[in-house]
């Protein structure tokens, strides 16, 4: 398992555009893969799981991977999120 913490970049957060743009990088993946806001933690592959977080901008959320692939999935994200999804 791998894990990594990241601050959300854009203002608005991960609404339905950035939603949608973080849900397909994590599909690129083989490894299960969640997404953390305080204590609750959804299918990072799953657009209403991710939406019913509520990220906003300024928010830090955990990415956390297990599997094959976890390190570049969890990397490849955080990475994503740190790029403010090109907004």
């Amino acid at each position: 398992m791998y894990v990594d913490e990241v601050t959300v970049q854009n203002q608005v957060g991960l609404h339905a555009r950035p939603a949608t743009f973080f849900i397909q990088k994590a599909n690129e993946f083989k490894s299960t893969i969640w997404v953390e806001k305080e204590e609750r933690r959804v299918n990072a592959k799953s657009l209403l799981g991710v939406l019913s977080l509520g990220i906003v901008g300024g928010m830090k959320i955990k990415i956390i991977a297990d599997g094959p692939d976890e390190n570049n999935a969890v990397d490849g994200l955080v990475k994503l999120v740190d790029s403010g999804f090109a907004e």
